[in-house]
């Protein structure tokens, strides 16, 4: 038997002897004839592209294992790249780190010198010409010499004063115009201390013989003016020019109308001012003599014609304006005296009945004012003590201003100062200047030892004065000054 024909029988009987379980690998002879000489092909049927092909097996071999050496040496390599990438982020985490949190002698040094740059930024806030500008300045200025010459003028050439109180009229009132028209608070100068100095005006210059108009400017100007100052808190702060157009608005009519009924001669009235002579010479008697009654009949005229005029022009033909966020009087004291007793009566009432309201309140404190005006006008001395008591109350308020937001500014600073001593002892010199954690930087002047500074003095409203609401504009930026500080 050929060699052949046993593989052949061998194959059979493996074939009928054992069956193949399917989906197993079997232990018997699975495979035919055909697919073992398939597999082994005969060597009579070897060709010379076989043998050629089995001898090029090494270099595929050497082939295949050079592959395989690249690409272990590429994954090495990737795995250095990784490694020495991480070390670098490593060693810029850490340089970054050591750069950002200095030694505790670079800290010191900080420290040290962000001292003396708080300690140069407190000298140099007072005597540092550039804080101060030229307007200021020259406000200062003329607000002394306005002082001084006032005063000069009262007692030595009282008949000169209302020339000199239509001078200053004539300067204050344009620039006053000007800034409120700039900052959209025109609406105040309808306010009724404007239309008291109108008054003055007309009683001066134009109609010098009318007592009844001379009598309504009278007791409005020492009324309502002059109460304006203690009520809403004019103050005398000689480097603000609208402080001092404020004050002056209020208390230079006071001033002129004083030296009219009072330091003028009986010549010069005679001459001058018939409608004063008249008043002071009449007999008790006479209805030329007024009384309280009188005063307050005669003023209300005036009164009412400011009150429907500022109603009609402003309130109704400007309601749009108002609307959309133009301030006045009435919209200032509305949110003022929100939280008091009186601001809630009014705002307890409709939309409607507000502003009535309001009208009538400070219809009841003109009058109210009006009381003693009878003293001040029969009564020099009486006068003139009230005139320095309301002039001193100003002056007050101005040192109250200065003390407060100058002295307290200074205050903070060493406070801020000293929280930050505190902060050192304490080991948190990394957070000296600001927030802990906050990394410190010698540059930051801004935000270094006490920079915290009160703001400057609050934008001003007008130096108005409509009945309750006198005085309603410059002197809002008093009275909410105080009562911020408080």
């Amino acid at each position: 038997m050929t060699s052949a024909e046993s593989v052949a029988s061998a194959g059979s009987t493996w074939d009928e002897s054992s069956p193949v379980t399917p989906g197993r690998l079997s232990r018997t002879g699975s495979f035919s004839e055909d697919e073992f000489f398939e597999a082994h092909q005969p060597l009579d049927r070897l060709t010379l592209f076989d043998l050629l092909e089995n001898l090029a097996l090494p270099q595929r071999l050497e082939r295949l294992h050079s592959s395989f050496q690249m690409q272990t040496e590429k994954v090495r390599r990737q795995q250095m790249r990784l490694r020495s990438g991480g070390r670098t982020a490593k060693d810029k985490v850490v340089e970054e780190w050591r750069r950002r949190i200095p030694t505790a002698d670079e800290q010191l040094d900080r420290y040290r010198k962000r001292m003396r740059q708080s300690v140069d930024r407190l000298t140099a806030k007072w005597d540092d010409s550039r804080s101060v500008t030229l307007r200021e300045k020259i406000s200062f200025i003329a607000g002394v010499m306005n002082v001084f010459v006032s005063g000069y003028l009262v007692g030595a050439r009282p008949e000169w004063f209302h020339y000199w109180y239509t001078l200053q009229l004539f300067y204050f009132m344009p620039i006053r115009f000007y800034t409120y028209r700039k900052k959209q608070y025109h609406y105040f100068l309808a306010d009724l201390c404007y239309f008291v100095n109108l008054l003055a005006m007309l009683s001066i210059w134009v109609f010098p013989g009318s007592k009844r108009l001379f009598i309504a400017t009278y007791c409005l100007a020492f009324g309502n003016n002059a109460i304006a100052i203690a009520m809403w808190r004019n103050s005398l702060v000689f480097h603000s020019l609208d402080k001092v157009t404020s004050l002056f608005i209020h208390i230079m009519p006071c001033v002129t109308l004083h030296c009219i009924v009072h330091l003028l001669s009986d010549t010069a009235q005679a001459t001058r001012f018939p409608a004063v002579y008249t008043i002071r010479h009449s007999p008790p008697s006479s209805p030329e003599h007024y009384t309280l009654r009188q005063m307050m009949f005669w003023a209300s005229w005036p009164y009412a014609i400011w009150q429907l005029a500022y109603h009609v022009f402003i309130s109704v033909r400007r309601a749009d304006k108002i609307r959309a966020g133009r301030p006045t009087s009435f919209t200032w004291l509305r949110k003022s005296f929100a939280p008091t007793w009186i601001g809630k009566v009014v705002l307890s009432l409709p939309n409607t009945l507000q502003e009535p309201a309001y009208m009538l309140i400070q219809y009841g404190y003109a009058l109210v004012t009006i009381l003693p005006c009878p003293l001040w006008f029969w009564s020099r001395w009486a006068s003139g003590l009230f005139l320095v008591s309301v002039f001193a109350w100003s002056v007050w308020n101005g040192a109250t201003y200065y003390i407060d937001v100058f002295g307290t500014r200074f205050q903070k600073e060493l406070e801020a100062v000293k929280r930050d001593v505190a902060r050192w002892q304490h080991g948190e010199v990394g957070s000296i200047g600001g927030t802990p954690g906050e990394l410190v930087s010698p540059g930051e002047g801004g935000k270094g030892l006490g920079s915290t500074l009160l703001a400057e003095e609050s934008g001003s409203g007008s130096g108005s004065g409509n009945g309750i609401g006198s005085g309603s504009g410059a002197q809002v930026g008093d009275a909410a000054d105080l009562r911020a500080r408080r």
